[in-house]
């Protein structure tokens, strides 16, 4: 009896493990935010791959004060924490509230082979609430805001320096045929007059 029951509580944990194993097998392992950019953040198709965009967007942040702290290649995004908007300096003890002090998040996303959608959002959070997600307190700057400004002008930047999205596909235009009754008419040569005079007496 004793050998039944052990058995039985073997299979159950081994089933148990499978499982759990299985499970973490198929989830997807991946260090970005789990949400996307705010509706109203900035964005640019460059023709540069994700990783490479990622790097060069975050190098082209810190000389501009906006000081991005991870910048994950593998996932080709990067995030600052908050900071001084005037300064780049990181907030330090100051609560993250009201456009002085703001986020940078960027994410760069393949669309064709060699080019990658750049979204940037720089946020702040107008109250503090406890009672609702961090997330859901994020708001997209003004597009007057100094960072806003100093992150549209790094994309542009960007695209001049390694082009923008592809141009489409040029495709021949056909020649309209012509409709039925709608041909065009050609006049008919006129016959040479006979300008031959009778001389005959």
């Amino acid at each position: 009896m004793g050998e039944v029951r052990n058995r039985r509580v073997g299979t159950i944990l081994l089933a148990g493990l499978s499982g759990l194993a299985l499970g973490v097998g198929c989830r997807p392992v991946t260090t970005r935010p789990p949400f996307p950019p705010v509706p109203e953040a900035a964005s640019s198709e460059i023709r540069l791959p994700p990783a490479e965009a990622a790097r060069l967007l975050g190098e082209a942040f810190r000389a501009e004060s906006i000081p991005a702290t991870r910048v994950e290649l593998r996932d080709s995004w990067l995030e600052s924490g908050w900071f001084v908007a005037a300064t780049g300096q990181p907030a330090g003890h100051h609560r993250p509230i009201g456009p002085a002090i703001v986020r940078v998040r960027a994410w760069a996303d393949f669309t064709h082979p060699g080019f990658c959608k750049v979204a940037v959002e720089t946020v702040y959070r107008p109250v503090a609430d406890p009672s609702l997600p961090q997330r859901e307190l994020d708001r997209q700057v003004p597009r007057d805001h100094p960072v806003a400004i100093k992150v549209r002008a790094t994309l542009q930047d960007l695209v001049k320096r390694y082009g923008g999205p592809p141009q489409p596909a040029q495709t021949p235009t056909a020649a309209p045929e012509g409709e039925p009754g709608n041909a065009p008419q050609y006049e008919q040569p006129e016959e040479p007059s006979d300008t031959t005079t009778d001389q005959s007496p």
